[in-house]
């Protein structure tokens, strides 16, 4: 059967495949183009099926956002050169608007529907591997922060007992520098109330076989383990961390200073870190 080569090259524009396989796949359902893009596509999830198990370290951070709601998602792949690629970017962009449009929380089947469409035409495996929203009130405020090589994201919220602050310029700027703290300090709790009580615990009996060997009383040991602990919970907790801009303060200090400032009080209501790849 004579195939026109028009049609071997929009077979190959829409599935991804080569152009002998997009040439033999048409000759095999005499020419009928949604036959052969089905078997073309059934050849492409095979492949992705069969690199299911490999590593998807690369892709994007993606994030959506107005004064009311934020969504921000994860989109993985396996390699450098497809998380670059126009395909993936702009499935990136359909994937957050529809995140963000539909009001959802997690990664839906529609979702991963689009992700599974590209990854058989690439034949690479990719994953919607997490899905985070917020929702404020009407006292709170939402700011974020992809940073430029779109592998670290960042959501805050920031909540007041006088919302008008935050037509302030500098609370809302407060509000993007608390973002870029938590790209930069990658804190693993809110505030020391947050902390597990099993994780203090741990960290407390570390602490304790540290100094179990000093020529010191119990009482100056057990002093010096209370210091670590507090010293450790001021590096893992966002409060108690030294503002990225003014590390002579605490942020919940600097919270306090810009809240005072404009006219109300600061408080923090969420915060979400995602960082390509890490749980």
């Amino acid at each position: 059967m004579d195939i026109k080569a028009s049609d071997v090259k929009s077979l190959r524009e829409k599935t991804g495949a080569g152009m002998m396989e997009c040439k033999n796949a048409l000759v095999s359902t005499n020419g009928d183009f949604a036959a052969a893009e089905k078997i073309l596509k059934e050849k492409g999830l095979a492949a992705v099926e069969k690199r299911v198990g490999r590593a998807t370290s690369e892709g994007l951070i993606l994030v959506k956002a107005d004064k009311n709601r934020a969504v921000m998602a994860e989109l993985t792949c396996e390699t450098d050169f497809v998380s670059k690629n126009e395909d993936f970017i702009n499935l990136g962009e359909r994937v957050i608007n529809t995140a963000f449009d539909k009001n959802y929380t997690e990664a839906t089947s529609d979702l991963n529907d689009m992700v599974l469409e590209l990854a058989t035409k690439v034949r690479e495996n990719m994953a919607l591997t997490r899905v985070a929203a917020v929702t404020a009130g009407n006292d709170e405020y939402i700011s974020y922060y992809i940073h430029s090589d779109k592998k670290t994201g960042t959501l805050v919220v920031l909540k007041s007992d006088k919302p008008a602050i935050f037509e302030d310029k500098a609370v809302q700027q407060f509000a993007y520098d608390c973002c870029l703290h938590l790209a930069a300090f990658t804190p693993m709790y809110k505030d020391i109330a947050s902390v597990d009580k099993a994780y203090i615990d741990e960290q407390t009996e570390i602490f304790t076989k540290q100094t179990a060997e000093l020529d010191k009383p119990d009482n100056v040991k057990a002093g010096i383990v209370q210091g670590k602990i507090k010293k450790h919970l001021a590096d893992i907790c966002f409060l108690e961390q030294p503002f990225v801009k003014d590390d002579k303060m605490s942020v919940a200090r600097k919270m306090e200073e810009v809240g005072k400032a404009a006219g109300g009080s600061l408080s923090l209501s969420e915060m979400i870190l995602f960082q390509l790849g890490a749980e």
